[in-house]
């Protein structure tokens, strides 16, 4: 007796728990292959607009460097320092005002991040939450798959080694698919979430960067933006 042979012989309620799981799997792959091209986009917009924001904000080109931004919209770089940049444009032309132009950069900027967190986050839940129950899923069609062995070997009176191994064989089929939907699930939530930490990291260093050019701006001191660290070069 093979695998197919085993899985011939399997009853109705096995059969859908293997096509719950090939669902599972399906929502898998859709949800991974859309943050993959997601991040993919996101990190290339960042790293075309790094360098010519830096090479704005060291030249002092307030404009140009809210101009960028808008170019390059589908960048998480853009969506956090453009809006910072656009709130405290009005006040860094006053000098009064600089103390207020850092506070108000720092609040933006953290909240941008914050909702930048919650939109790349979105989905995620979904892997996580098939690597951890699919296995399950897969236990309870072995356990309805035996029990239906056990209860038909009572019924029919007839039994021995036989017997019980091929029930018990085709039961197992669904826990070894639900292995199967969970492991990959599990790795690929590994991956996004380590994958978006490097890109919070990212914003988080460009952010400060952005600060810092409003305290040395407002003392008078040049500024040097590391705009190869801000992209994420070399991750």
């Amino acid at each position: 007796m093979n695998l197919f042979d085993l899985m011939s012989r399997m009853t109705l309620f096995p059969w859908l728990v293997i096509l719950l799981l090939a669902a599972m799997n399906v929502l898998t792959l859709t949800v991974a292959a859309i943050k993959w091209w997601q991040l993919r986009r996101m990190r290339r917009a960042n790293r075309l607009l790094s360098p010519a924001f830096g090479r704005a904000l060291e030249d002092d080109r307030i404009d140009d460097a809210i101009a960028l931004t808008r170019e390059h919209a589908a960048a998480p770089l853009g969506r956090v320092l453009g809006e910072a940049l656009r709130r405290v444009a009005p006040l860094v032309a006053d000098p009064a005002y600089a103390d207020r132009a850092v506070e108000t950069a720092e609040r933006t900027v953290t909240r941008q991040q914050l909702a930048i967190a919650a939109e790349l986050k979105r989905h995620l839940s979904a892997l996580a939450t098939i690597g951890a129950t699919a296995p399950f899923v897969g236990l309870l069609g072995t356990t309805i798959g035996i029990t239906n062995s056990f209860m038909g070997i009572a019924t029919t009176g007839g039994g021995g080694l036989e017997a019980v191994a091929g029930g018990v064989g085709e039961a197992l089929i669904t826990t070894a698919v639900g292995l199967l939907v969970a492991i990959p699930a599990l790795w690929l939530y590994n991956y996004f979430i380590t994958r978006l930490e490097e890109l919070f990291g990212e914003l988080a260093f460009a952010s400060d960067e952005l600060l810092e050019w409003l305290s040395l701006r407002h003392a008078g001191v040049a500024f040097r933006y590391d705009a190869m660290t801000a992209a994420g070069a070399g991750v």
